[in-house]
């Protein structure tokens, strides 16, 4: 984090990384006994030697696994060409294309429309897995909203209030029952100005209330386990007929348990992070001052936490409403995950500000221009309307905040709490674990420690 609170401005020696985890360090000391160890006596041989690298040559006794956990000394895959993509993640970068995981195996999802490209096929994959992830947690419709491998929104599709309609400029009727098209809305105005251009992830299959809410908004394309025949008819107009809708089984599990990938020509491989979050996971708070987690704010921690799953790290997550409403991903610093995501949540509830609905914006002006435009009032105004006793930054209350990892410093519980964050789930075993703590309490924040990791690059 950032700086920490007086007394605690000292860095410890094994605290050096924002989140360096003192129980999964390499005991350097350890690989050259055991390497030594492995040559002279005939025990585990180096990979130079044709042999496996054991996790006991570099791990400490209590974090290795068995036998089954050892890397595979040679790896030997094929896959077949798929499909030709335009080009990798810049134009520059030619050839690219999608590969069968297996020549016997098919792709997880068809193309019924549209030509994706390697971003979207990245942002897609991602998010069928949160929301799929999601809906099998807490048994509601998912929606995502991705940008560059991280979401810029996700969502449960609990009814809209009117209040969040007008907010939303979305018209879904009276609806009462959960639906797809109210997660969708929810997901997407989450964070309007970074969901521009988006990929979306739909847990279920794609109805045309849906397919109509999603046609007004600019966007790439869309990922679902299935399409009405009046919905796929509409997003096929979409873009001049370019709007990629790809169709996923879900069914689908990926063949193998290790995934494989190569940077600068080193490949790497590790266990596919299938670990599954659930409100299991949430509900028992380490804290003592507030310890009490209700259920809805269970299922809130527990849609933050998947989304930070599969975000860029590190990440934090708030939701509040079955809706996660500001994301930090991709900072070094976790203390700045927050700043970042706490920014997005105070700008998502000034939208309700009273002179923010009241903006007069032309009316033909189309629906990013509007959204354009109460971005640039909420720069010129924040500050004013945030400090609105009323309907400003005191108003936020009952936040979740999930985070991928621990806190190092308490200097994240700080922060969070000036946007109205309540309740914490995250994976605890840090230095300052009793710091933390102790400024949950002084919070009044109630905390549950998860114990897992949730790095994704």
């Amino acid at each position: 984090g950032g700086e920490n609170s007086e007394g605690e401005k000292k860095r410890l020696v094994d605290d050096d990384d924002d989140d360096k985890e003192s129980e999964d360090k390499v005991v350097k000391d350890k690989v050259v006994k055991d390497g030594d160890k492995g040559g002279d006596k005939g025990g585990d041989k180096d990979d130079s030697e044709g042999g496996r690298v054991s996790a006991a040559m570099i791990l400490p006794k209590e974090d290795r696994g068995g036998d089954d956990e050892e890397a595979p000394a040679v790896v030997a895959r094929s896959a077949r060409l798929a499909l030709p993509l335009k080009y990798g993640c810049n134009p520059h970068q030619r050839p690219a294309a999608l590969y069968r995981p297996a020549p016997s195996v098919p792709l997880p999802f068809r193309v019924l429309n549209g030509a994706p490209g390697y971003i979207n096929v990245l942002d897609a994959l991602n998010a069928w897995q949160l929301v799929r992830e999601a809906k099998e947690a807490l048994g509601l419709p998912a929606a995502a909203s991705f940008k560059h491998c991280s979401p810029a929104g996700a969502a449960l599709g609990l009814p809209l209030t009117r209040l969040e309609a007008r907010a939303y400029a979305a018209d879904l009727g009276e609806a009462r029952a959960p639906s797809l098209a109210a997660a969708y809305v929810r997901a997407r105005q989450a964070d309007p100005l970074s969901s521009f251009g988006d990929f979306v992830g739909l847990s279920d299959v794609v109805d045309e209330a849906t397919a109509s809410a999603l046609k007004r908004e600019v966007s790439d394309g869309v990922v679902a386990p299935g399409f009405e025949p009046a919905a796929l008819a509409v997003l096929r107009a979409k873009k001049g007929g370019r709007f990629v809708c790809l169709e996923v089984d879900a069914a689908y599990e990926p063949p193998e348990a290790l995934e494989y990938r190569e940077v600068f020509g080193v490949g790497l491989a590790q266990r596919r992070n299938d670990r599954k979050i659930g409100l299991a996971d949430v509900r028992t708070a380490v804290t003592t001052a507030r310890t009490a987690i209700p259920e809805d704010k269970q299922r809130d921690l527990v849609l933050a936490a998947v989304a930070c799953k599969y975000a860029q790290s590190n990440s934090v997550a708030l939701a509040v409403g079955g809706q996660v409403v500001g994301v930090g991903a991709g900072q070094q610093s976790r203390v700045h995950c927050v700043e970042v995501a706490a920014k997005k949540v105070l700008d998502w509830h000034l939208r309700f500000h009273p002179d923010v609905l009241g903006l007069d914006l032309p009316p033909g002006a189309s629906r990013q221009a509007k959204v354009n435009a109460r971005a640039a009032y909420l720069d010129d105004h924040r500050q004013r309307l945030a400090d609105d006793p009323a309907h400003g930054a005191a108003a936020l209350k009952g936040l979740c905040l999930a985070s991928d990892a621990f806190f190092p410093f308490p200097d994240s519980i700080d922060v969070a709490r000036q946007v109205g964050v309540e309740f914490v789930a995250q994976t605890g075993g840090s230095l300052q674990d009793d710091a933390v703590i102790r400024a949950c309490d002084d919070h009044h924040v109630a905390m549950a420690f998860t114990g897992i990791r949730l790095f994704h690059h």
